[in-house]
Formats: C-alpha cells, sequence, structure tokens
C-alpha cells in the first residue's frame, strides 16, 4: 500500500448557493467529504494504492460512503460499520468562492467511535505512508485509535503525515486544540498546516489569514516569509522532518532541516476552494513516497519540486464545485503543468 489515511469520512451538505452565511442558505445537497478521505481519494486519482481507515454508521450515508471510496479505488477493507452511532455530517456555507463555514453534527458521530481493537494492524505495518489530521484527535475512542495506528505504521517503516485541520467549533478551546496537537507534532515526519494554524501553535506574528481568500500580494508574502521561516522552523524542532505551510492563491511554503523556501501558486479562476489542502497533501505524499523524494537527507531542491506538483493539484481542485468531483487525474495534472511556464 502505499497511502493509508485514517480520519473521518462524513456527508458535507453543501449550499445550494453562494454568497450566503450558515443560516441564510436555503437548501443542502449531501456530498461525500471528510479530509482524511479526500486524501485517499485524491491520490488513487493521481495513480497511487490507497486505503482509508474509519468508522460511519450502519446507515444509509455510511453505506453509499464506502461505496464512493470503492468506486474511486480506494481500499475499504479499514472501515468499520457503527450500529449505535449515525454518520457524521457538516453543514457548509460559501459566503465567497474562498471561504467555508462549517458546523458539525457529530454528538456523538460514528467517526469519533474507532477503537483501537478495530484496526487491520496488517495494513497498517504494510503502507509507505501513513496520514490523519486533528479532528480525529479530539474525542476518544478515535484519539487512542489514531495513535496506535499511527504506532503500528512507524514500526512498518512509514512516513507519517499529519495535516493539523484545525476545526475550532470542534474543540472545547484554543488550548485544549494546541495542547493536543503539540502532543502529536513529535510523532510526525511531515506536518501540514496553514498560516492561521502556524499562528496558533507558535503564536509567531506577522502571518496572513490563512485562506484561499488571500489575495496575491508580493508585498504581503515578502513581509511573511520571516514569520513563516520563523514559525515552521519551530515546528520542526518539536521533531517532524518536513513542514509544509499552504499559502492558498500564493502556493506554499516549506521547511527541512536542509533548507527551505517558498513555492509559487497559479493563478486559476477559483469556483470553489473547499477540499484544496486535501489534494494539496494527496500531490505531496505521492510525491514523497511513490517518486522517490523523501530519502534521507531530504533534498531541498526535489522537496521544492514535489511542492510545485502538489500546489497544482490543489489549484485544479478550485476549479469545480465539490471535492472529490473535483480532484483531479494524474494525467490532467500533467496536462496543466506542461502549459505552465
Amino acid at each position: 500500500m502505499d497511502i493509508v489515511c485514517l480520519g473521518e469520512m462524513l456527508i458535507d451538505m453543501f449550499p445550494s448557493e453562494l454568497g450566503q452565511r450558515l443560516a441564510e442558505v436555503s437548501a443542502f445537497h449531501p456530498k461525500p467529504g471528510g479530509a482524511p478521505a479526500n486524501v485517499a481519494v485524491a491520490a488513487a486519482r493521481l495513480g497511487a494504492e490507497s486505503a482509508f481507515v474509519g468508522k460511519v454508521g450502519d446507515d444509509a450515508f455510511g453505506h453509499h460512503l464506502i461505496e464512493v471510496l470503492r468506486a474511486e479505488g480506494v481500499d475499504t477493507s479499514g472501515m468499520r460499520l457503527d450500529r449505535e452511532a449515525r454518520t457524521t455530517m457538516a453543514f457548509i456555507a460559501q459566503p465567497d468562492e474562498d471561504t467555508s463555514e462549517f458546523v458539525f453534527y457529530r454528538n456523538p458521530g460514528a467517526d469519533m467511535r474507532l477503537r483501537p481493537d478495530e484496526l487491520d494492524r496488517g495494513m497498517l505495518g504494510q503502507t509507505k505512508a501513513f496520514h490523519f489530521g486533528s479532528i480525529s484527535l479530539i474525542a476518544e475512542p478515535s484519539c487512542s485509535a489514531t495513535l496506535e495506528a499511527l504506532k503500528e505504521a512507524r514500526v512498518g517503516g512509514a512516513l507519517i503525515s499529519f495535516d493539523v485541520n484545525y476545526r475550532p467549533t470542534l474543540w472545547e478551546a484554543p488550548a485544549a486544540a494546541r495542547e493536543r496537537i503539540e502532543e502529536t507534532i513529535p510523532l510526525a515526519d511531515v506536518i501540514k498546516v496553514n498560516e492561521v494554524e502556524l499562528a496558533l501553535l507558535t503564536a509567531v506574528s506577522g502571518l496572513g489569514k490563512g485562506g484561499a481568500s488571500d489575495t496575491p500580494s508580493p508585498g504581503r508574502l515578502a513581509g511573511a516569509l520571516s514569520a513563516l521561516d520563523r514559525g515552521s522552523q519551530s515546528l520542526l524542532s518539536m521533531g517532524p522532518r518536513l513542514c509544509v505551510v499552504t499559502l492558498g492563491r500564493e502556493g506554499s511554503y516549506f521547511s527541512t532541516r536542509q533548507g527551505g523556501g517558498h513555492v509559487p501558486g497559479f493563478q486559476v479562476e477559483t469556483v470553489d476552494a473547499t477540499g484544496c489542502g486535501d489534494a494539496f497533501v494527496a500531490g505531496l505524499l505521492w510525491q514523497l513516497v511513490g517518486h522517490g523524494v523523501w530519502r534521507e537527507p531530504l533534498d531541498v531542491v526535489a522537496v521544492g519540486t514535489a511542492l510545485r506538483y502538489a500546489n497544482a493539484v490543489g489549484a485544479l481542485t478550485s476549479l469545480t464545485r465539490g471535492v472529490i468531483p473535483a480532484l483531479p487525474t494524474a494525467a490532467q495534472v500533467a496536462t496543466f503543468l506542461s502549459s505552465q511556464t
């Protein structure tokens, strides 16, 4: 297995129209979602052998989500059904094409109830990369299951990838999120954050909003580079070998012990930025483990090239509304990159 993703798979309730806040949306349309599941599908579209580990309700939505993954070629042998809790739902509003608001319905949701004894340890011990996010760390037993899965994958020699994916409404307080995330960072090889998350974890000043809605501005970016470097170096000091900061339309920034820098983004007409970060992660992981970039010591030029590829995967995802329908194939990414100067 190339990439195993663990965490939440849920139903995203997308708004019927843009330009409205959550309370103003007139109708919602159910779509498959969940950041780790999106990464698994995106990786499969790019040519990786991927699997998803998680729990959904033994209900119509849960069975639908499993079939969606299977149709995309994602291994679902690590998925479990829960008869006592429903599949989690997330209602989304999009005040504009670059901004999303979320409210989650999980009290508890099935994804929170994955137990350590339900893990497929054989698959975890044989994967090249293991990816997870912070949402599965919020509550038990999913937190213990996540950490146990991470341990199994690490023993097998896997690259460990951690997307902070901070959702404030799911945590009791920012301090609780910060504490749990900081406890987990030393266990990861790769950590991915946006500017807001970097500021939350490092208290570095001079960072931007951290969203795709940031308007590309050489002046703004030049002023933020020093802060990006300080913040990412702070996270590296906790243990990871690679820290990546996504910058929306401005691309991404990375730091390793060998060096780092800014990798410019691609200017496209964004329709919907939801899921672009997940697509980016899939592109990066596939470059790292599928194309020989993940070696000791890390080659800064090769990592920069991998991030350019990941930027392209994210940019192409923004061209279509929804997440899974928007995820590009390897051929589409290659065609797009060949058209760029």
